[in-house]
C-alpha cells in the first residue's frame, strides 16, 4: 500500500523565496528543480503526477518532499561530502557562472578560461572545471533558425503525416533545387593521397561557370529524379515538372512536397496544378528545410562528388552530377522517418522553454 504523502504548507516568504530560486537561470540547476518540486507539492500534487510533469523519479521527489518538511529551506542544500575541503565557495562559483554568461571581455566576443580566470583572480583550471559541471561552452557557436510560419503546426503534421502514412495509389515526391552548383578548377594540380598523406588541393580555384540541378526525391523507393538547367527561374521549374509527369505513371497520384522559394507559387506553377488534379503541391513551413528529404540527398551529393571534385567546365560538372544520380538510381536507399510531428513539436517546445526560461 503506497505512503501517503508528507504534506507541504509554505509561509508567504518561503514561497517568494522558493519562487526565486525556481526562475534562476544562474547557479545551481539542482536547487531550482529541488524548488520547482517543493511548489508543486503545496499545490497538493501527488509524487507521481509531480514526477511525471518533471521528468524525474517519484522517489526523487519523496526524498526532496520529506527534506523540506523536516529541515524547511536548508532541506534543499546539498549536505557536506566527505573528503577534501571545497577551495571555491558558491559564491565564486555564482560569480563565474555570471560573469560566462552575461557579460564579454574587452576586444573579444567570448571568455576564454585565461581572461575569464585573470579577470576573477582565479585558476583556469578553476574555470575549466566550473564550465564543465554546468555544460558551457563560451569558444562554441552554433546557428538555429525558427519558422515564423503562421501555419507551421499545420504544415509539419501535412508533411510528416506524407512520410509516415502516405497515401495509397500515390507517390510522395520531395522537390528542391540546387542552384549556383560551381565548375572548379584548382590553381594547381591536386597531390593524390600516399601512405601517411592525405589527398592535398590548393585553396584557391577558378570558376567556369554555373549550373542548377532540379530534383525529386522519391520517399518510399529512395529514386531520384533530375533535371539539369544553366538558369533557374519558374520556366524551368516548370519543364521540371512535366518531367516528373512523364516519369510518374498515370494511374498514380503525385504528392509534391516542396518550399516556400518564389518560383514555386508563380501564376504559371498554380495553374499548371490546377489543371492537373493528380498533382498535389504540399508546402514546408518557412525555414524549416530540414522538413524536405531530398536536402539530405542534396548533401550526399555535395559530399561524395562535388565538395573535392576538380572540373574544368560546366558541361564536366553537369556530368558529374548524372553520374550521380544515376549510381543511386541502380541500388536506392530510402531515408527512414521516424519522427512523429507530435515529438517533432514537443521538442520544439522544449527548446523554446529552455531559451526563455521558466516562467516565461
Amino acid at each position: 500500500m503506497a505512503l501517503k504523502a508528507t504534506p507541504i504548507d509554505l509561509t508567504d516568504a518561503e514561497r517568494t523565496e522558493l519562487v526565486r530560486i525556481s526562475r534562476k537561470r544562474t547557479g545551481a540547476h539542482g536547487l531550482a528543480f529541488r524548488a520547482r518540486i517543493v511548489l508543486k507539492a503545496a499545490e497538493g500534487m501527488t509524487n507521481l503526477r509531480i514526477a511525471e510533469s518533471l521528468e524525474t523519479t517519484r522517489v526523487t521527489v519523496a526524498k526532496w518532499r520529506d527534506r523540506f518538511a523536516s529541515q524547511r529551506l536548508d532541506g534543499l542544500l546539498d549536505e557536506a561530502r566527505p573528503g577534501r575541503p571545497r577551495e571555491v565557495g558558491d559564491e565564486q562559483v555564482e560569480e563565474v557562472i555570471e560573469r560566462t554568461l552575461h557579460s564579454r571581455p574587452r576586444g573579444a566576443t567570448h571568455w576564454s578560461r585565461r581572461l575569464l580566470a585573470q579577470e576573477l583572480g582565479v585558476s583556469p583550471m578553476t574555470v575549466n572545471r566550473i564550465w564543465r559541471a554546468f555544460g558551457l561552452q563560451p569558444h562554441r557557436s552554433e546557428t538555429f533558425s525558427l519558422s515564423n510560419d503562421p501555419l507551421f503546426i499545420e504544415k509539419v503534421r501535412d508533411v510528416v503525416g506524407l512520410y509516415m502514412s502516405p497515401p495509397k495509389n500515390a507517390v510522395v515526391l520531395c522537390v528542391d533545387e540546387k542552384s549556383q552548383i560551381q565548375a572548379l578548377d584548382r590553381t594547381q594540380p591536386l597531390l593524390p593521397m600516399s601512405p601517411g598523406n592525405p589527398e592535398r588541393q590548393t585553396p584557391t580555384y577558378s570558376r567556369h561557370g554555373t549550373t542548377s540541378l532540379f530534383a525529386a526525391l522519391d520517399v518510399a523507393t529512395g529514386k531520384v529524379i533530375g533535371e539539369i538547367h544553366r538558369r533557374h527561374s519558374a520556366k524551368e521549374f516548370l519543364s521540371f515538372l512535366r518531367t516528373i509527369d512523364k516519369n510518374v505513371p498515370d494511374h498514380l497520384d503525385v504528392h509534391v512536397i516542396m518550399d516556400n522559394l518564389g518560383t514555386h507559387k508563380t501564376k504559371a506553377v498554380t495553374n499548371w496544378f490546377v489543371r492537373r488534379p493528380r498533382f498535389h503541391a504540399h508546402f514546408t513551413p518557412t525555414y524549416s528545410s530540414w522538413l524536405n528529404q531530398v536536402e539530405r540527398w542534396f548533401a550526399l551529393l555535395e559530399q561524395r562528388q562535388l565538395k573535392r571534385g576538380v572540373h574544368r567546365s560546366v558541361y564536366s560538372v553537369e556530368q558529374a552530377i548524372r553520374e550521380f544520380i544515376e549510381i543511386c538510381n541502380e541500388e536506392p536507399k530510402p531515408i527512414r522517418w521516424t519522427k512523429s510531428a507530435d515529438e517533432i513539436l514537443a521538442s520544439i517546445a522544449r527548446y523554446c522553454s529552455s531559451i526563455s526560461g521558466p516562467g516565461h
